[in-house]
This record gives structure tokens, C-alpha cells and sequence, in this order.
């Protein structure tokens, strides 16, 4: 593929996944249950790691890669430290 048509379907990839990460606030924000936000949020850190990945191969920045593999980790961390939360009121 051109190098253009490689660049634009990136940058047209990532606004459109931007705005899914705004859906999906509206969502966290209006969850009608506790788990229901938490997998809401947990959706935003995927798709965080996707835009750091698409702005990555769009400036050729591979190290941006590990950032988002750090950050993918953190998200999954979090989200198990607080669905133990959620079961069993603390974080033993």
C-alpha cells in the first residue's frame, strides 16, 4: 500500500476508536452496577493500548510499543485488584 493511504487509514483508525473510548465512558458513567463500570473502564485501558499502538506504527515509534504493554498491564492489574474488591470487600 501507499505510504499515505497506510498513514491516513491509521490516524482515521484511531479517531474512530477515540470515540468508542467516549461511548464507553458514557457507559462507565451510567453503568446501572458496579461491574458494569468496572468492565466499561476496563474497555477504555484496551482501548488506550490500541491508540498508543496505532500512534506507534503511525510516527514509527516502536518504543511506544512497551509503553503500551506496561500500560495494558497496569490496566489488568487494576481491574483484578478491584473485582476482588467487589468480592470480597478488601484487598487481602
Amino acid at each position: 500500500m501507499d505510504y499515505f493511504i497506510e498513514n491516513t487509514l491509521t490516524s482515521y483508525s484511531a479517531v474512530i476508536v477515540m470515540a468508542l473510548v467516549f461511548l464507553c465512558l458514557g457507559r462507565a458513567i451510567i453503568g446501572p452496577s458496579a461491574p458494569d463500570r468496572v468492565v466499561a473502564i476496563n474497555i477504555i485501558g484496551t482501548k488506550t493500548v490500541v491508540i498508543i499502538a496505532l500512534i506507534s506504527f503511525y510516527y514509527s515509534y516502536h518504543y511506544y510499543l512497551d509503553i503500551a504493554m506496561v500500560y495494558a498491564l497496569m490496566a489488568f492489574i487494576a481491574t483484578i485488584g478491584v473485582a476482588k474488591y467487589m468480592e470480597k470487600g478488601a484487598l487481602e
